[in-house]
């Protein structure tokens, strides 16, 4: 009798963890396939974000805000607006970094550009989390505001490119529009860089010239300068 009781103790220690992890994964799965569903839909969108970025032995984050807009295929924008203002552009894998202050454009490739100076590599493969990224539950099964599960995505090695310093992305998805509404960018570091995303305009017909930059006659062109990983 007591032989037995072990034995289905054992199965119930054993076999409910197990299948309460398998539910788990397939819902991520899931989640993550109707997130990449959504943004396969989108042709054009726009929001602004707050960012906030927690460094390492420093007590106050850094804080500053601004907007992002994506045109299929391959061309984004990001805009810091506050505190201070500069524009990144994206072609493909080509990245150009206008600061009006310094009167000069970086440019560089997006491959080899500073992980979490923004989350462009994330937002340039929305649509194929699972192609750029392994997603993986957060910590004991963890939900975001909206009750979904949040998401753990780490990326995948880039031929060519330098080791990262992005360690994973936690992404937290609005449950009725399937949008990406929060993401953590961690580095090996230690520092965490926030992005909380609202105000999105979805396929609304965003005009090309939006996404390229024109910059003023006299600003200085630097080739091949942009920071890296």
């Amino acid at each position: 009798m007591k032989q037995s009781i072990w034995i289905l103790l054992w199965c119930v220690l054993v076999e409910v963890p197990a299948l309460a992890q398998a539910k788990a994964s397939d819902e991520l799965g899931a989640l993550v396939n109707r997130v990449d569903a959504q943004y396969a839909q989108i042709r054009d969108f726009q929001a602004d974000f707050v960012q906030e970025t927690r460094i390492q032995g420093f007590d106050t984050p850094v804080r500053s805000s601004g907007r992002v807009y994506l045109k299929k295929p391959g061309r984004l924008r990001w805009d810091y607006l506050d505190p201070s203002v500069e524009h990144i552009y994206v072609h493909e894998d080509q990245v150009a970094m206008y600061v009006p202050a310094h009167n000069q454009v970086l440019k560089g490739s997006l491959t080899m550009m500073v992980s979490t100076k923004a989350p462009l590599r994330l937002l340039q493969g929305i649509g194929k989390l699972a192609e750029h990224f392994t997603p993986q539950p957060t910590g004991d099964g963890e939900k975001g505001e909206g009750g979904l599960p949040l998401v753990t995505l780490i990326p995948k090695p880039v031929a060519g490119a330098p080791p990262s310093s992005l360690v994973k992305i936690v992404v937290e998805v609005q449950p009725r529009t399937y949008m990406i509404q929060v993401l953590a960018l961690h580095e090996n570091n230690g520092n965490v860089s926030i992005f909380q995303f609202s105000g999105f305009k979805v396929n609304k017909g965003l005009d090309d010239a939006v996404l390229i930059l024109n910059p003023p006659e006299g600003v200085v062109i630097v080739e091949d300068f942009l920071p890296k990983s």
